[in-house]
C-alpha cells in the first residue's frame, strides 16, 4: 500500500453487486469497490508514533492474563490493512466500512450500545438495532483479540448485504474497542474471509452463506488492491469470480498447506540472485488485512542489513536515493518465482524534513506450532492479484495490472 501525503481522501462511492458484467464480469460475479486510506500505521506514522511503540507498552502492561497467555488465534493480524470496502446491515440498510480480512473469520462492527468509556467506538458507524425491523436478539458474549488489540460486545443477527447479495447473519455488536488501535482506524469494522473452523463460536462466516445462497458461479473470491494512490476505486473484491480486468496472463495455483487455512508451502525466498532464506521451505500466509510482509525476526533483520535499511521506532528506512539501486525480494511458491521490485516494497512518505522511503517487511516472530511464518500482506496482493478458491482450497496469482 501507497501513501499520498497527508491529502488521502475518501475514493468515489461505486454501486455494488452489478449483476451482470458492466465491468466485464461473468453472471454469478459480484463485486465491491474497495476504497484506499491510510493505515492505523501510517495514521500513527503521521503523529510521530509507531504500532510497535504502541504493542510494546501493551506488552508490558501484561495483557498475558487474556486466553492463560497463550498467544490468540488471529495473532498475525495486525489489522493494519489501508484497504477496505462498504457493507450494509439491517433493513433500512446502515452502511459500514469494513476491512475484508482472510486472517479471521467473523464479522464485527460497532454498536450503538457502545460504552460510554469506549472512544473509539464513537469515531465510527455504529449498529441500532432498534432502528432495523429484521434484527434478532441473541445477546450471547463475544470477544475477538489481535496482534494489535482487542474488541469485547456480543452477537445479533440480522441482514446483511455483500456485494449486493443479501444473507441473515450473526455478527458481533462491539461494545468496547481498544482504543489502541481503533480510535485511529478509517474503517468500522471487519469482515473474516477465513473458514469457517477459524470462526470464533463457530459462527458461519457471511462468506459461507453467501456460498449456501448458490448465487455464485465458482466458489472463489478475489482481490484486487491498486498500487497508485489516485487510482479509483483503491481496490476491488470480487465475489464468485475473477475482474480480468485487472490482470493479465493466467493464474498459478498452490494448494492450501492444510484444510481450513489460508496458507501455502513456500519454497524460498532470495534477495537479488541469491536464496536467502526458508531454503527448507516455510509456511506463507496470504493475509488481505496485513499491509506488509512479515517473516521471522532474525531473517527481516538480515534481509535489512543487505539492502542496508536502518531500524527506528516505526521500522526500517533506506536512504531515498539509494533506492533504485536496491535488488529485488522473490518469493518462490509452487515452482513460480514471484518477485516484488524496490517500486513494490518501499513507501515514498512526503514529510517536512523531506521524503522518507519505509521497508514493508516487518519482523514478527509466531511461536511454534503455527509459526515460524511468513505473511504475505497488502503489497504482495497489489502486485499478484489474488484468487481465493475454497471450491478446491487453493490460492491462486496472476500478475496484477
Amino acid at each position: 500500500g501507497v501513501r499520498v501525503g497527508k491529502g488521502a481522501r475518501w475514493g468515489g462511492m461505486f454501486s455494488c453487486g452489478h449483476l451482470r458484467g458492466s465491468y466485464g464480469l461473468e453472471p454469478g460475479a459480484f463485486l465491491i469497490a474497495l476504497k484506499r486510506m491510510p493505515s492505523i500505521r501510517e495514521t500513527l506514522q503521521d503523529m510521530g508514533v509507531s504500532v510497535e511503540q504502541v504493542l510494546t507498552e501493551l506488552a508490558q502492561k501484561g495483557s498475558t492474563d487474556t486466553n492463560n497467555g497463550t498467544v490468540p488465534t488471529p495473532l498475525t493480524n495486525y489489522l493494519d490493512s489501508q484497504y477496505f470496502g462498504e457493507i450494509s446491515i439491517g433493513s433500512p440498510a446502515q452502511m459500514f466500512n469494513v476491512v475484508f480480512d482472510t486472517g479471521s473469520a467473523n464479522l464485527w462492527v460497532p454498536s450503538q450500545s457502545c460504552s460510554p468509556f469506549s472512544t473509539a467506538c464513537f469515531t465510527h458507524n455504529r449498529y441500532d438495532a432498534s432502528k432495523s425491523h429484521t434484527y434478532l436478539e441473541n445477546g450471547t458474549g463475544f470477544s475477538i483479540q489481535y496482534a494489535s488489540g482487542n474488541i469485547r460486545g456480543f452477537l445479533s443477527e440480522d441482514v446483511v448485504v455483500v456485494g449486493g447479495i443479501p444473507v441473515v447473519q450473526v455478527f458481533a455488536e462491539a461494545t468496547s474497542l481498544s482504543a489502541m488501535p481503533f480510535i485511529f482506524a478509517k474503517f468500522d469494522g471487519v469482515l473474516g474471509m477465513g473458514y469457517p473452523n477459524v470462526a470464533i463460536d463457530g459462527i458461519m462466516p457471511v462468506f459461507d452463506r453467501i456460498m449456501s445462497q448458490q448465487v455464485l458461479k465458482e466458489e472463489v473470491f478475489s482481490v484486487y488492491y491498486s498500487r497508485d494512490p489516485k487510482h479509483l476505486p483503491g481496490g476491488e473484491l470480487v465475489l464468485g469470480g475473477t475482474d480480468p480486468n485487472y490482470y493479465t496472463g493466467g493464474f498459478n495455483y498452490l494448494d492450501t498447506r492444510e484444510m481450513g487455512k489460508w496458507e501455502v508451502m513456500m519454497k524460498g525466498v532470495s534477495v537479488g540472485m541469491e536464496m536467502m532464506f526458508c531454503a527448507e521451505g516455510c509456511t506463507a500466509v496470504i493475509d488481505t488485512g496485513s499491509s506488509f510482509i512479515t517473516g521471522p525476526a532474525s531473517s527481516v533483520s538480515m534481509l535489512m542489513k543487505t539492502i542496508g535499511a536502518q531500524q527506528d521506532e516505526s521500522g526500517y528506512k533506506v536512504d531515498c536515493e539509494t533506492v533504485k539501486s536496491l535488488p529485488s525480494v522473490t518469493f518462490l511458491l509452487g515452482g513460480q518465482e514471484y518477485s516484488l521490485t524496490q517500486e513494490d516494497y518501499i513507501l515514498w512518505h512526503s514529510q517536512i524534513e523531506g521524503d522518507v522511503c519505509i521497508v514493508t517487511f516487518r519482523g514478527l516472530d509466531v511461536p511454534p506450532p503455527t509459526g515460524p511464518i511468513w505473511i504475505l500482506g497488502a503489497n504482495f496482493i497489489a502486485r499478484y492479484y489474488t484468487e481465493f478458491d475454497r471450491q478446491n482450497n487453493r490460492i491462486g496469482f496472476a500478475t496484477a495490472v
